[in-house]
């Protein structure tokens, strides 16, 4: 293979799941040995099966996929799936390699210093015999780093390694790839982590089928295809104009008669190859539209008191002492490091049997789940949308469905098919259905389109209901009104 072609090249391949979902038509691109590039393209558009058909899990319909010989891929995936829940630390990473891997646990130490996840000399003992569910969603994405790491691969696939990562984290994992000299593809919904170590995007064009490649960082690229999009409305907007134009002289000249006829026919052949010159205006630039969720109209004046809560100290639960009353209309943010506690937390006041929790009787709650395990993955979205609903009227489900982007071609999926971030506006069109009096969130920015991010934020600062969030993503937060902060690394243990 020349050296041209790259380390990955994709040479007119062409994939759908089905009929009615194409993914690729005739697709080329390829990447340079030691590229760090951005996937990037709309929930749903299939980035994370561009991964897929990279690493040999999927296979093109047609056209070649060619990766450079005696190459090693590694994919550090969004989730660690429920099945591998119960393996230990040391099956998790013994599992990453098709061979046995003997004495294995130095390299198991070695790469969760990298990822900064190292046991206290008290834990190290028995931290690779704890099952991976053990562990809080940022320590479980430390893991699914590290399990990609730890096979020490030619090629790098990231497919959304900031979510459920602290500030530390994040950090920590920006200047290990700033430093990584192999190649790095990233699937990230995070401007900043991106703009701080790529050197262009892969942008999967949903109408195309195709991956163009933008040379630049993410936020200079970000802005080449905003451009891009609105060169293409005013050429667009151009045109029209003069069909315009042209079919007024056409009406005019058909009504004298004559060699005026003929003229008004080729106008009419002008027209009609001006029609199929118009641009298709891409669609990845599509946004959720504005939503509110509104609470039922009985929500008591005060909705949650909080007298005290489970926090992990010394990597044990204590119950730890505070004083929280979060009346209707107020918003409080949870914060503290990853393993501390805060999505048990989360679920535990959701569930309603939170150590301390006093909450009103008859208030509603939304819960936002960060891994949407409260939605059945067996039913289809149709009816996960239907059975929320307060008044079952299908044409207006099916309006605010739209506003989420979830069209009638995913209707009759379901809903462990949906993509991520697809499944993360399906959360959100349910809870604008399910008028919740409180409304519990952890870490909803997860695998969300950032242009869909400050119409979320917009919707959550202007909810009217009393709200519990979760997030470690700053810019989001700080559009948001936020009356009180919960630190939960300040609490101290009841004696």
């Amino acid at each position: 293979m020349s050296k041209a072609q790259g380390v990955i090249s994709f040479k007119r391949v062409s994939f759908e799941y089905d009929a009615t979902k194409p993914i690729l038509t005739e697709a080329d691109f390829s990447v340079r040995r030691g590229a760090k590039l951005t996937l990037m393209g709309q929930n749903g558009a299939g980035k994370s099966t561009i991964f897929s058909l990279i690493t040999g899990a999927l296979q093109p319909e047609e056209g070649d996929i060619h990766v450079e010989p005696r190459i090693t891929i590694a994919l550090a995936r969004q989730m660690i799936p429920r099945e591998e829940l119960s393996q230990t630390v040391r099956e998790f990473f013994q599992n990453c390699f098709t061979e046995t891997v003997y004495n294995i646990d130095p390299k198991i130490d070695a790469v969760l210093e990298v990822v900064n996840l190292v046991p206290t000399e008290k834990q190290q003992a028995t931290f690779k015999d704890r099952t991976v569910g053990s562990f809080s969603g940022g320590q479980q994405a430390r893991l699914l780093l590290a399990s990609a790491l730890i096979q020490e691969p030619d090629i790098l696939l990231l497919d959304e390694p900031t979510n459920n990562l602290d500030s530390a984290g994040i950090a920590h994992l920006t200047e290990f790839l700033k430093e990584y000299r192999k190649t790095v593809l990233v699937i990230s919904h995070d401007a900043d982590f991106l703009n701080a170590f790529t050197h262009g995007v892969l942008y999967l064009n949903t109408q195309k089928r195709q991956i163009e490649l933008f040379q630049g960082n993410y936020h200079k690229v970000v802005g080449q295809i905003a451009a891009q999009v609105e060169k293409e409305k005013r050429q667009n907007a151009q045109l029209q104009k003069q069909i315009k134009a042209d079919k007024e002289k056409i009406n005019y000249f058909s009504n004298k008669g004559g060699k005026m006829r003929m003229v008004a026919k080729r106008m009419r052949d002008d027209i009609a190859e001006a029609e199929e010159n118009k641009i298709d205006v891409r669609q990845e630039d599509k946004t959720i539209r504005p939503f509110t969720i509104e609470p039922h109209s009985d929500v008591p004046l005060e909705v949650v008191q909080l007298d005290s809560v489970k926090v992990i100290k010394n990597h044990e639960p204590k119950d730890c002492r505070c004083d929280v009353t979060l009346q209707r209309g107020q918003h409080l943010r949870i914060v503290g490091p990853n393993g501390i506690g805060k999505t048990t937390l989360l679920e535990s006041l959701a569930g309603g049997d939170a150590t301390g929790e006093h909450i009103a009787a008859g208030v509603r709650i939304g819960y936002y789940r960060q891994d949407f395990s409260n939605l059945d993955f067996n039913a289809t979205v149709f009816d996960t949308l239907m059975d929320s609903m307060r008044e079952k009227f299908e044409e207006d489900m099916r309006s605010i469905a739209a506003g989420f982007l979830l069209l009638s071609d995913v209707m009759r999926t379901k809903v462990g098919s949906l993509s991520e971030g697809q499944k993360g506006l399906l959360a959100f069109a349910k809870l604008t259905m399910e008028q919740p009096g409180l409304l519990i969130l952890d870490e909803p920015t997860n695998h969300i389109n950032f242009r869909h991010i400050p119409v979320i934020a917009q919707a959550l600062h202007n909810y009217k209901g009393a709200m519990i969030l979760v997030s470690h993503v700053p810019d989001f937060v700080e559009q948001i009104r936020i009356d009180q902060t919960l630190d939960l690394a300040t609490l101290k243990a009841k004696k």
